[in-house]
């Protein structure tokens, strides 16, 4: 994408939608307020492993790249937003396995996926530090609008500088984004994630403008009736990562635009949620058709946990009844699994 085309696609973006009443409107909200409102079962902690490590890294016994850590920095949250100060402690060992992996210029060290490819190239390089990152940095946020701000402000302090060269490591690859992922808009709109949350730990508000313009580019990246368009199409998983992500990072950084453009997607979105809380893959772009094969080489699925804390969180902020019925739903489905 040339410099022209990526400013007026951001000029699209930020001028393009009008947020209706109820985006403009709704009350400022903390998410730690949000999430303590979460119904039992959907703030699912998980430990790391013996070496520290978490998700895919945890899944395969070694350091795989900083992405797969992310999954540390949610079980901080969860842990913390349920008062289990031990157990946020356990999930903090997550937290500095993934900086004691950094490098001098801000990214992370990486070895082969199971699929054969490589988070070492640099475009991959910035992607794996902002899956990371954006999660880091949301768990900073909402353990400061906590009680237990305290308990981690020397830790937290002391990860600053290398926060700060991450941080800067995806600043700079900002084009590079555009360029190698608007095919899939949620990975843009979770590098926007890091950087506006990364803005507000680090007080840097070029990384916020950084986060509004990846956002306004987000949002030119859906169809005529609001959902993301994957890979050339709509899909039930990745369209619900976009809400999910987007969410999050507006309850930090107002963002009406964003907020408005969510409706539409999460309307589609809560159609596909079948009656048995199921959710229907027929056409899908992407998971659940054979078309994609995952980071660890089987095909993909339905995130289905990304799912129920998407329509959760959307149906809490925005009173939204369908959402949380079909968050209902959807629960009730992976009890049954």
């Amino acid at each position: 994408m040339n410099r022209r085309h990526f400013l007026t696609a951001t000029m699209v973006g930020l001028i393009g939608t009008r947020a209706p009443l109820h985006a403009q409107s709704r009350p400022a909200m903390r998410e730690y307020d949000v999430l303590r409102r979460f119904p039992a079962g959907r703030l699912v902690f998980e430990a790391p492993d013996a070496q520290g490590l978490m998700g895919t890294n945890k899944v395969h016994g070694m350091w795989i790249e900083a992405g797969p850590q992310r999954g540390s920095c949610r079980s901080v949250i969860y842990a913390v937003v349920q008062d289990t100060l031990p157990a946020a402690d356990q999930a903090w060992r997550g937290i500095e396995v993934a900086f004691a992996h950094q490098l001098e210029d801000g990214r992370f060290e990486a070895n082969l996926r199971p699929n054969g490819q490589s988070a070492k190239p640099y475009g991959a390089a910035v992607e794996t530090a902002f899956f990371f990152m954006q999660e880091y940095m949301r768990a900073v946020l909402v353990i400061r609008q906590s009680p237990h701000a305290a308990h981690f402000a020397a830790r937290i302090a002391a990860l600053q500088p290398k926060a700060r060269r991450a941080m800067d490591f995806i600043s700079g690859g900002v084009e590079t984004i555009m360029r190698e992922t608007s095919h899939a808009p949620n990975r843009i709109i979770i590098g926007a994630k890091a950087l506006g949350l990364g803005g507000l730990v680090l007080d840097d508000p070029a990384l916020v403008q950084q986060a509004r313009t990846l956002m306004a580019h987000a949002l030119t990246l859906r169809d005529a009736d609001g959902v993301f368009v994957e890979k050339g199409g709509r899909d039930s998983s990745y369209n619900m990562v976009s809400v999910l992500f987007g969410q999050v990072l507006t309850l930090h950084v107002p963002m009406p635009e964003a907020e408005a453009a969510f409706a539409g997607a999460m309307a589609w979105q809560i159609s596909r949620v079948l009656p048995s809380g199921e959710v229907d893959v027929r056409n899908n772009s992407r998971t659940g058709v054979g078309k994609e094969v995952s980071y660890g080489g089987a095909p993909k699925t339905v995130n289905y946990t990304e799912m129920l804390q998407a329509l959760t969180l959307y149906g809490l902020v925005h009173q939204d009844a369908a959402a949380l019925a079909a968050a209902d739903r959807v629960q009730a489905y992976m009890q049954r699994q």
